[in-house]
């Protein structure tokens, strides 16, 4: 008797998500804005304000970073390692932004990347002639991240 496997959440996600991102230069808008959107937002969450005095800035980052991180290792251990790795190196960028140049500029620089990477990323859409995945499930701003990783995985011949 032979042995099927079942598909795998991360496939299923990635298989509903190419669905919507099948036009090449909305592919290649998404390797950039994703990413970009991604780096802002941790910088917005960076420049929430933390009360506790034991904290500091990036608590909220770091938390979100996590939960965001606890999600991806459950799809695949593999693009867990690759997301930790996306995280501490964003992290670490927000880090060197706020010590060197002030909470205002990495404020101010996540609000304009987040403007100009959601603006390219609509556009990717148009010229798609699809909507944007996340608005049939929000999961799918999750899910954007890890389908930029799996593209380069697949550049590198690695598996997720």
């Amino acid at each position: 008797m032979q042995h099927v496997h079942a598909e795998r959440p991360i496939d299923q996600w990635f298989a509903h998500y190419a669905r919507d991102h099948r036009n090449p230069v909305n592919q290649a808008i998404h390797v950039v804005a994703v990413p970009a959107i991604l780096w802002s937002v941790i910088a917005l969450l960076w420049c929430i304000p933390v009360t506790a005095g034991w904290f500091s800035a990036g608590l909220w980052a770091g938390l979100a970073m996590f939960c965001a991180w606890a999600f991806y290792n459950r799809l695949s251990r593999r693009i867990g390692y690759g997301m930790f790795v996306v995280f501490f190196t964003m992290g670490c960028l927000c880090r060197l932004i706020w010590l060197r140049l002030g909470l205002d500029v990495l404020l101010y620089s996540a609000i304009a990347v987040f403007v100009l990477a959601w603006i390219a990323q609509f556009i990717g859409h148009r010229i798609e002639g699809r909507k944007p995945s996340f608005l049939t499930d929000l999961v799918y701003l999750l899910i954007g991240p890890i389908w930029v990783l799996a593209k380069f995985y697949g550049k590198m011949g690695w598996r997720y």
